[in-house]
């Protein structure tokens, strides 16, 4: 089911517990179709959290050290800076390359300053059947702040 009318359905699910950014568990289930690429995928994922999609980003088979990817897909390619070696761009690469079966999964970095990180997990291929794509199928969780004011807290404690 590689064509183009393929709707391919990701659960995405927040790394939560890295950097102390909270217990909750946040996950997103989003759809999108097998002609369109890696890097709206990338955007879907950024939007479904409420995050500003305003920074670089990359998907990575290894989970525990993306850097060591057998596969990497990095939009610093696209933009020509200084990629990991051996990654592939987003722009221009296919959901159905990096994604080749259900249940294949990759970690997305967004943001490599504040190291946003995300499992994507493909959970279904199914035909086309009308829409518009990419879209946001179920939302679990809160999102936390993409950009909290540390210096708040700061102040907090020291006013304790």
């Amino acid at each position: 089911m590689k064509n183009t009318k393929s709707i391919y359905h990701f659960k995405v699910t927040l790394d939560v517990d890295f950097k102390d950014r909270g217990k909750e568990k946040s996950w997103r289930e989003v759809a999108v179709l097998s002609s369109q690429s890696l890097s709206t995928l990338a955007r879907i994922i950024v939007q479904s959290f409420d995050f500003y999609f305003d920074h670089c980003y990359g998907f990575y088979n290894n989970f525990k050290n993306p850097y060591h990817s057998s596969e990497k897909y990095e939009l610093f390619t696209d933009i020509g800076e200084e990629p990991t070696e051996g990654a592939l761009g987003v722009e221009h690469i296919k959901i159905t390359r990096a994604f080749d079966k259900t249940g294949k999964k990759m970690r997305f970095l967004f943001d490599y300053g504040d190291n946003w990180q995300f499992a994507v997990e493909l959970l279904d291929i199914k035909p086309a059947s009308g829409g518009k794509y990419p879209k946001v199928i179920k939302k679990v969780g809160n999102a936390p702040e993409q950009y909290p004011d540390y210096d708040k807290n700061d102040d907090k404690e020291e006013s304790n």
